[in-house]
């Protein structure tokens, strides 16, 4: 049995590092995240990673008398590097291939985001992780992944969350929120669903490139989704050919 995607962007957001911490890099959610991502790439599946910052900085959250918006959203963007290297190192000792591709020049660090070596990357079986953003302010870490995956022709974004999928309300704070099972991007800009923001929305409608949103935090469910399986809540066009997959 063969996944059903070939090339996938996988979104994270920075959070998704801290565990049950308030900030920084929780050493087990590293582990456990690089453990699914290692073993869907085993399987077949080319693998792209966006990764955002706020575990260590967000620019919504900065002191507007000390910092500025866009020097806010700079700093943002460089959390997604340590990021992106925290990734990086915990993958490789787990003997994963890896590159790191950076929106801004950082050579000491990482390769500048070409979209060929990328591709290039991911038909070789590595995992490519970028990082910065979409290199300006004022765009979010979903933005980026929508525009990154439109870029590498990836088949679909999966959007890592602490739930598994879209609910009326907030599942951790609402019993009785309950799940979609399918929306259309429309139905995410009209009803204000928190999903990802309305610029990366609109790029996958534009597009057409599907977005599942899933829990990363079940053991095994990455490689579930990428099969067809498991609980989540997809987003595209009715007409989708995903409708005969999942």
């Amino acid at each position: 049995m063969k996944p059903i995607f070939k090339r996938i962007m996988l979104k994270l957001s920075g959070e998704a590092l801290m565990g049950d911490e308030k900030f920084g890099i929780h050493s087990n959610s590293l582990i456990s995240i690089a453990q699914e991502i290692k073993e869907v790439t085993e399987l077949g599946c080319q693998t792209a990673i966006v990764i955002g910052g706020g575990n260590i900085f967000r620019g919504i959250t900065r002191d507007e008398k000390v910092i500025d918006e866009i020097t806010g959203d700079y700093m943002g963007m460089l959390a997604t590097v340590i990021n992106g290297l925290a990734l990086q190192s915990c993958l490789e000792k787990m003997n994963a291939i890896t590159r790191v591709q950076s929106a801004f020049e950082m050579r000491q660090f990482c390769e500048p985001y070409i979209r060929r070596r990328a591709i290039r990357h991911l038909e070789k079986g590595r995992i490519v992780i970028f990082v910065g953003g979409t290199g300006n302010p004022y765009f979010t870490t979903d933005t980026a992944a929508a525009l990154k995956a439109i870029e590498i022709g990836a088949e679909v974004i999966l959007k890592a969350t602490k739930v598994d999928g879209v609910y009326t309300d907030d599942p951790l704070k609402n019993k009785n929120a309950k799940r979609y099972d399918w929306l259309t991007y429309k139905d995410v800009l009209a009803k204000e669903l928190k999903v990802m923001d309305n610029t990366a929305i609109t790029l996958c409608l534009n597009n057409r490139l599907p977005i599942i949103v899933f829990n990363l935090f079940k053991k095994g469910n990455l490689k579930k989704i990428i099969f067809g399986k498991g609980t989540k809540t997809v987003i595209a066009d009715t007409g989708s050919k995903l409708c005969h997959l999942l």
